[in-house]
């Protein structure tokens, strides 16, 4: 094809901003240059200004095969080598590749067997970068195909100016992404400015949490599962000077461990198999903020020797990268493991556990502080009921709260917040509207759960094992009291003698009558 130098210019610089993905546009315009020059692949190579790194390497062949790597690290005599094999304008041809542009580009393209262009890219006087053009075999590119790439310039440094602030503004977005997940978790679910119990079994603990909330040192709440870990870290952070920054929360026992370093420091592009794209990790997303380490006993031990580090030198690399990226975060850690034990066992390192172990509050299981079950009862049925749209909402009597004192609750506050909705189904089903919640079925809890010192036995009166009996054969069938699925069924009676025994003992009908 003849050449045009004003026809070149405009329909090459058409390619380099066909597309914000800048492996496309190089691949749109290596297919356009081709009809004029040698060029078999092109390559992108965009510098970190003040650290003299390659920000990221672009290599993109004829056939559309994309190469790409995250910073690349290079000594500040590399650079300036690699400067000197262009003349005054800043391009060149290079028949043989040195030893530092050949290391650099060996891992995407088989150099001993490959002449290039290489051009500098400048914007307003600051060097950003360089492009290559390659072709197979030596002594293949001549004056004129120099010229033809120089008047390339301008729309390439364009082009690689405006990619390197679009791979800022990628950053910048996923910074807020995680900030606006974290602000709808807590729009849904915003904490009180006081935990129930506060003033009574949890007093020691709240006096603990205002003691250490307003510093930055790293916490450590124990206690069994259940007892509301979590709820106490959101209260520290949401008391700290921290709490305009975000608060990342993470399992370390629902992690694969393959994953763990991954998920908590981040990858780069292409750091292993499925890494298609950089991702920020917990601490990162977590920087000026506060980030709870929950199941901290879980940590493998690898994962331990990472986090030791961002302690003590408050900086992190992502996985497959070499920068290293300063991070300012508040750590909460907690757990329901014996720690020291763990320690002894060899599981656990003991100088992250020296780290985490700094101010540590025990949460009290609720079976310790029982005087707060009333406050939470009724906090739970307000709130359950509210999400299961009942209304008016249900109460429950003194007799019934007693019961639920009596209980050993092994499963703590998720226990009882658990079967609050559970009571709340099952009444909202069988239509009882307006009445008091019975628990009935917590009696038998509390005769499976009797600890070994308790020798003596509780029994129910025949009239409410009967209703009890009864009305867990209804729960079973739906509320349906005759026909071949029907309680009456089910009970081996006659539905005329069960509804009897049903308006006997005060137990409703729902809604279509049982039937």
């Amino acid at each position: 094809m003849e050449f045009n130098e004003d026809d070149f210019f405009r329909n090459a610089t058409l390619q380099i901003c066909s597309s914000l993905d800048i492996e496309k546009a190089l691949f749109n315009c290596l297919q356009y240059i081709r009809l004029f020059l040698p060029a078999s692949t092109v390559g992108l190579g965009l510098y970190e200004q003040g650290i003299g790194n390659i920000a990221c390497l672009f290599v993109v062949d004829r056939l559309g095969n994309r190469r790409s790597s995250p910073s690349i690290p290079v000594t500040k005599e590399s650079m300036q080598e690699l400067q000197s094999l262009v003349d005054e304008a800043g391009i060149g041809i290079i028949d043989r590749l040195n030893e530092t542009v050949a290391g650099v580009l060996r891992p995407y393209i088989d150099v001993a067997k490959h002449a290039a262009i290489l051009m500098g890219l400048s914007i307003e006087g600051r060097h950003i970068g360089s492009f290559f053009v390659f072709a197979e075999g030596t002594a293949r590119f001549t004056s004129e195909h120099v010229r033809m790439v120089s008047v390339l310039r301008e729309p390439l440094s364009i082009a690689m100016s405006n990619a390197l602030r679009y791979k800022e503004l990628e950053k910048l977005k996923d910074i807020l992404d995680a900030e606006n997940r974290e602000l709808s978790r807590e729009l849904r679910g915003l904490p009180g400015g006081e935990i129930i119990g506060g003033r009574h079994g949890m007093k020691r603990t709240m006096q603990m949490v205002r003691q250490v909330a307003p510093l930055d040192s790293p916490v450590l709440l124990l206690g069994e599962t259940g007892v509301g870990k979590e709820v106490v870290a959101d209260v520290i952070h949401h008391s700290s000077p921290r709490r305009g920054g975000p608060f990342i929360k993470v399992n370390c026992g629902a992690i694969p461990e393959n994953l763990m370093d991954s998920e908590l420091f981040g990858h780069e592009k292409g750091a292993f198999t499925g890494a298609v794209a950089r991702k920020m990790g917990r601490f990162e997303r977590a920087n000026a903020g506060t980030i709870l380490l929950d199941e901290i006993g879980e940590l493998p031990l690898q994962a331990q020797v990472r986090l030791l580090r961002v302690l003590q030198q408050k900086e992190i690399e992502r996985v497959g990268g070499a920068k290293t990226i300063a991070v300012d975060v508040r750590v909460i850690a907690a757990t329901h493991r014996d720690m020291e034990e763990l320690v002894r066992s060899g599981a656990f390192r003991e100088d992250l556990w020296f780290r985490l172990n700094v101010f540590p509050i025990r949460i009290p299981p609720l079976r310790d502080r029982k005087e707060d079950i009333s406050a939470l009862v009724n906090h739970f049925i307000e709130r359950k009921s509210k999400e299961l749209k009942i209304f008016p909402v249900p109460s429950v009597s003194a007799e019934v709260l007693e019961r639920l004192k009596a209980y050993h609750w092994p499963g703590n506050v998720r226990e009882l917040e658990n079967m609050i909705e559970r009571e709340l189904i099952y009444f909202r089903g069988i239509g009882t509207e307006g009445r008091l919640l019975q628990f009935e079925h917590l009696n038998t809890c509390i005769q499976g759960t009797t600890r070994p010192n308790e020798t003596s036995q509780a029994f129910l009166p025949l009239e409410k094992a009967e209703s009890h009996h009864i009305i867990t054969a209804l729960r079973s069938c739906a509320g349906r009291i005759s026909g071949p699925k029907g309680a009456a069924q089910l009970l081996e009676i006659n539905p005329n003698t069960l509804r009897s025994r049903m308006k006997k003992l005060g137990i409703p009908f729902s809604r279509n009558g049982g039937e």
